[in-house]
């Protein structure tokens, strides 16, 4: 316990924690709204692609995206603790990264095709994140 307790105090294996600690929660809440409130979410994406290229594909691609945000954010916890129970170990971590990333791009690929400017450029922020997240748990 004394050496857990001492590897978290290291710049890196906390920034590694946060770093997933926060693509969980913004993967799960996100994904699991859309699982338990699937008619709201996909009638709000249907109107807000209804003038878009991916106008005719929400039905495909809300799924799709579910589950990309789901498990991005399953294997960010499962990374979490896979930190804290080995000390070392990243590699489920570094995939929850990289699918957070994917979510991202996703996300921001839809906005700018629905030409939501604003709602696209608010993903950047969460996109350095995810990248940041691939960066430590590479190290």
């Amino acid at each position: 316990m004394k050496i857990l307790l001492l590897n978290f105090l290291t710049p890196i294996f906390s920034m590694q924690i946060l770093c997933l600690a926060f693509l969980s929660v913004l993967f799960l809440q996100s994904g699991l709204d859309k699982v338990f409130n699937y008619q709201g979410n996909y009638e709000w994406l249907k109107g807000h692609f209804a003038k878009s290229p991916l106008k005719n594909t929400v039905g495909l691609l809300m799924p799709a995206i579910t589950v990309l945000e789901v498990a991005a954010g399953v294997c960010c916890a499962i990374g979490i603790v896979n930190l804290f129970l080995q000390g070392t170990d990243t590699g489920m971590g570094l995939i929850g990264a990289q699918l957070s990333a994917l979510s991202i791009l996703a996300l921001f690929f839809g906005q700018r095709l629905a030409q939501d400017y604003a709602g696209a450029g608010a993903l950047t922020g969460y996109f350095l994140i995810a990248l940041l997240g691939i960066y430590l748990c590479s190290l």
